[in-house]
């Protein structure tokens, strides 16, 4: 990973703008939906588009300590400005690190077309809910356990279902804390988590903790939940704990696809 991805609170901040033309506009309006106040070159500001790129505006601002977007010139650039799939107060970032906006653009658009409009409306459902979510599962992790049930596939509240934001109240009511505990084990074929199954992704997604083998690559181990425990061990463990836990291993050789 190159860059964090981080969400800039822009709400009537200055962010400076300059350069003309249809590449200066598009990025106005995209500052002012965000709520930015746009700014020339000499006011006061902390990040700064240049729109059009040019070299010696980029050093001018650098040189006041300005984090720079410069329009189509990557390597001058303190951050770039990824595709957005819009679904308030839900937003999707795709980035490329300014390799190619064009695939970035057609990765937006065939990842919001499996978005119901709805989407923002179960996160302001959910946000709303969060003293009942907190009342009806006191405890944190099976407060966990219970919205990842619920949002699973197929799950009350499933994200992709257009009817989540009207199902929230019926969430709240249903019984049991969500995924019972039990051990989850996973045996990779290969060293690339690009080759990680559909269910492998999720679960690693989802585990409280990951018991793996020394010889599992990092690479695969980064798959899992930051705040998953990660503990390396000989062999899958007898007593794994509660919620979801998974045992990670290598395949033997000649079990390799």
């Amino acid at each position: 990973m190159q860059s964090l991805p981080v969400f800039l609170r822009l709400q009537g901040r200055a962010v400076i703008l300059t350069g003309e033309g249809e590449a200066a506009d598009a990025k106005r309006r995209l500052l002012e939906r965000a709520g930015a106040r746009v700014v020339d070159e000499g006011a006061d500001a902390v990040i700064a588009i240049v729109s059009d790129g040019d070299e010696a505006t980029v050093a001018r601002l650098r040189a006041r300590g300005v984090l720079i977007n410069a329009t189509d010139k990557p390597d001058l650039c303190d951050f770039t400005l990824p595709a957005i799939i819009d679904r308030a107060p839900v937003l999707i970032a795709i980035g490329t690190g300014g390799a190619s906006a064009g695939l970035a653009k057609a990765l937006r658009q065939r990842i919001e077309a499996l978005l119901p409009a709805r989407l923002g409306a179960l996160a302001t459902a959910l946000h709303d809910a969060r003293g009942a979510i907190r009342a009806r599962w006191p405890d944190a992790a099976a407060r966990r356990r219970a919205i990842d049930a619920g949002l699973a596939v197929g799950g009350m509240i499933d994200p992709l279902s257009g009817r989540a934001a009207d199902a929230v109240p019926d969430w709240l009511a249903m019984q049991g804390e969500g995924n019972a505990h039990r051990l989850e084990i996973i045996r990779l074929f290969s060293a690339d988590p690009d080759d990680l199954t559909l269910r492998a992704a999720r679960w690693l997604g989802e585990a409280d903790r990951v018991y793996h083998a020394a010889d599992v690559p990092v690479a695969i181990l980064d798959r899992a939940r930051a705040d998953a425990v990660r503990i390396p061990a000989d062999a899958r463990p007898d007593e794994p704990g509660e919620g979801l836990s998974l045992w990670l291993e290598m395949a033997p050789p000649e079990m390799e696809k």
